[in-house]
């Protein structure tokens, strides 16, 4: 194990003792002790507030506390909508590093999908056409969202999956959706369909081209108009 010390007494005991995720974690009163932090309850409960945070630790009422499996995404989550709170723009600069992400892993994550992915991602695809030519138009954001994480669920980078993730998430808090038109979203899907039929026949360059193209619809679409309202509504997110 690599010597790397955090600036959180916490943290640094949770790695000294080597802790599972599910692990249940001391107490506040029992972190207090020499044996272990040797730190006032305050000091304690500042960084587990932290820790909770990040994403690191879970704390509920009748279970205690538990180390939860490490992901990415808590920490860029907090830190990327702090920035489009001040600024929704800032999602286009978090937009273009997603598209060279996903760009620079394609192939590695086509390799990696399964018969049934694929066959999930088609589902998404049907359902995502019923919502946009029912009675009642219907925005598939979900079926976006999980047809695009489908493809890189296989990944064993739990960085690459948490920026991908927070993305997501960001998209949905700016609600770009609302400021495009169907025939937006029908292209949207037109192009969904050409990736994954690309994909099925093992041709993933094509597919990774139609990926590019795709994206750069998003720099099409009609653009928020009142940025002020998008950024309130990404510090709504945030104070959640």
């Amino acid at each position: 194990m690599a010597d790397i010390r955090l600036d959180s007494d916490l943290l640094n005991y949770i790695i000294q003792e080597q802790f599972e995720p599910g692990a249940r974690l001391p107490t506040i009163s029992e972190l207090q002790d020499e044996s272990r932090l040797g730190v006032s309850a305050s000091k304690v409960r500042e960084e587990l507030e932290v820790a909770r945070a990040l994403g690191l630790v879970d704390v509920r009422s009748k279970t205690g506390m538990r180390l939860k499996e490490y992901s990415f995404a808590p920490a860029v989550h907090l830190r990327l909508f702090y920035a489009l709170a001040r600024d929704v723009r800032y999602f286009e600069y978090f937009s273009a590093l997603r598209t060279h992400l996903e760009m620079s892993f394609w192939h590695e994550a086509c390799e990696l999908l399964t018969l049934e992915d694929k066959n999930e991602m088609r589902g998404y695809l049907v359902a995502a056409r019923s919502k946009l030519s029912g009675q009642r138009i219907r925005i598939p954001f979900e079926e976006h969202r999980a047809f695009h994480l489908t493809v890189f669920r296989h990944l064993d980078n739990p960085f690459v999956l948490g920026l991908l993730e927070v993305y997501w998430e960001a998209y949905a808090a700016v609600e770009l959706n609302r400021y495009a038109d169907l025939s937006y979203h029908q292209q949207v899907w037109d192009y969904h369909e050409r990736i994954l039929d690309a994909i099925c026949s093992g041709d993933f360059d094509a597919a990774q081209k139609a990926f590019i193209e795709h994206t750069r619809l998003l720099h099409h679409q009609p653009r928020m108009q009142d940025v002020d309202h998008a950024a309130a509504l990404v510090e709504n997110k945030v104070t959640e």
